[in-house]
């Protein structure tokens, strides 16, 4: 068997970048596999994992200021391909004998970038003049020795370097946001010229390591793959029986938090889909009382995702149990963790807990299984990728996402029956209406959310109402890792609030969500 396309990453090394997940997303769209680490992480240990190239993210601080992030000159050489982006620009530039200094000639926003050389490297049939992206205080003002500078901009005399034979490239300018013209040639450039790497990372070699790893991994266990319907299980569970076939039994577990028809749906399109050997729990009591009184978001999560265990133990027992195979009990559970959920959650090497997400951060410590995550380290439009690849349907692979802790995060208080069911139907009628309007290959998602612990006055009937307010939240992104706001036409806008307050009972207000990520998480919980 040929060595595994993630063997030899490229690596993004973070200094503290907002755009760090963006570069290796770039990186990905070159076909390339990819993956972040720290600046903290020590070089023997970056160049342990054996990178086939380096790219040096940019980051918030000044070089020269006290406690700035340091580049260990190690990494430049070792003889991996490097290239320097914006502050790891000026890092490499200063490890290598070159000079950055505050010049007082600040460059944020576009700019206009003089290529010297468009025959070089990183520059190869661009134009002579390109718009790029900046955001830096300081400037390279000399060059390392050995390193050519191939482009100039107006604040920055050294905008671009390059040294084929030591196989070190940088820019001051940020390649990788789509406000850089040329930004991904300049980024394939280096990864495919300068780095003479092999673009292999293509869906259908994704779906044959990821199956191989699996399947060597659970041997002749068996596994539960814990199915809730959205894409990303749905593709873990598909991915897996692709592995091991009858050794796994999907669990879909209606914990009382699902939107109207879900239900049904996975029940039926899945199943018809794959064949796979499914098993239906209903558990929504058991949820609901344990969230019963519970307000605080993460404690929601948490003991979301601590119930879900508890079902697929029990689950995991009655397989054995129906098959009458006491002695082969259950030994692994798949779930459909993808990349963005291991950042957000704080399991990112360096990365900060955003909010626990109920299969990574909110999983009980007595945790009995083995877990099986084979989208672990994959970004959602990679999962779709990987689904077509398998043969899922469009109609489960081009699924808006839906969270597993389902509208129990989408109720800001406590979680009751009554407060479901508002929800529920005030969630169905936008789904109807964007349909409707044709806009569902437009928008990422659209969270309904209902903000139970708020009441508003409101006027109904001749009478005066005090109801709870509603929130629309249609955002746009690659892969959660950022998202902006959808802009909806008004005339849709207004037909689900005209349905909502007329059709759903102690609702009196809508209100929309125009709020980018970040600040703004998607989900409000």
């Amino acid at each position: 068997m040929t060595a595994p396309l993630t063997e030899k990453p490229v690596l993004v090394v973070d200094f503290g970048a907002q755009y760090a997940q963006l570069i290796a997303r770039r990186v990905r769209e070159a076909h390339l596999y990819s993956e972040v680490v720290p600046h903290t992480m020590p070089a023997q240990e970056i160049l342990a994992k054996n990178p086939a190239a380096i790219v040096l993210s940019g980051g918030p601080s000044s070089v020269y200021a006290d406690g700035a992030p340091e580049l260990d000159a190690a990494l430049l050489d070792a003889g991996v391909p490097v290239f320097g982006i914006c502050y790891g620009f000026q890092a490499m530039v200063g490890a290598l004998g070159g000079t950055v200094e505050h010049t007082g000639l600040r460059e944020y926003g576009a700019t206009q970038a003089q290529i010297e050389d468009t025959a070089s490297t990183l520059f190869n049939g661009q134009p002579p003049e390109q718009s790029v992206w900046m955001s830096h205080g300081d400037s390279a003002s000399k060059a390392p020795e050995g390193l050519r500078v191939t482009a100039t901009t107006p604040g920055a005399a050294v905008a671009a370097i390059e040294d084929d034979e030591r196989k070190l490239y940088g820019v001051q300018w940020h390649p990788e946001v789509m406000h850089s013209t040329f930004g991904q040639r300049v980024l394939e450039n280096f990864l495919l010229r300068g780095a003479g790497l092999e673009a292999d990372w293509t869906p259908k070699a994704m779906v044959e390591e990821l199956v191989e790893d699996v399947r060597e991994r659970v041997g002749d266990a068996r596994a539960i793959c814990a199915l809730s319907g959205g894409v990303d299980s749905s593709v873990a569970g598909a991915l897996v029986q692709r592995a091991i076939g009858d050794q796994l039994t999907c669990v879909f577990v209606d914990h009382g938090l699902l939107r109207a028809g879900e239900a049904e749906q996975v029940k039926q399109d899945f199943v018809d889909a794959t064949g796979v050997d499914l098993v239906v729990i209903d558990a929504a009591d058991q949820f609901l009382d344990a969230l019963a009184g519970v307000s605080d978001p993460e404690q929601k999560r948490k003991i979301i995702g601590r119930e879900f265990i508890r079902v697929f133990e029990q689950a995991a027992r009655d397989v054995v149990t129906d098959r009458g195979d006491e002695q082969h009990p259950v030994k692994f559970l798949v779930q459909g963790t993808l990349y963005p959920d291991v950042v957000e959650s704080g399991g990112g090497t360096g990365a900060a807990n955003i909010k626990s997400h109920h299969n990574v951060g909110g999983l009980p410590d007595d945790l009995q299984f083995t877990l099986v995550e084979p989208l672990r380290l994959l970004f959602k439009d990679e999962v779709r990728q990987v689904g077509t690849e398998l043969g899922v349907p469009d109609g489960i692979v081009q699924r808006q996402p839906f969270p597993g802790p389902g509208l129990g995060i989408r109720i800001v208080g406590e979680v009751t029956r009554e407060r479901l069911s508002i929800l529920r139907a005030a969630d169905l009628i936008a789904r109807e209406e964007l349909t409707a309007a044709g806009l569902d290959g437009e928008i990422w998602q659209c969270p309904v959310v209902l903000l139970a612990d708020v009441r508003s006055v409101g006027v109904q009937g001749d009478g005066r109402t005090y109801g709870h307010p509603i929130v629309l939240r249609p955002v746009s992104s690659e892969d959660a890792m950022t998202a902006d706001w959808t802009r909806l036409p008004y005339d849709v806008l207004a037909r689900i609030s005209g349905r909502i307050t007329n059709e759903v009972p102690d609702v009196n207000r809508v209100v929309l969500d125009v709020t980018s990520k970040p600040p703004g998480t998607i989900e409000w919980e």
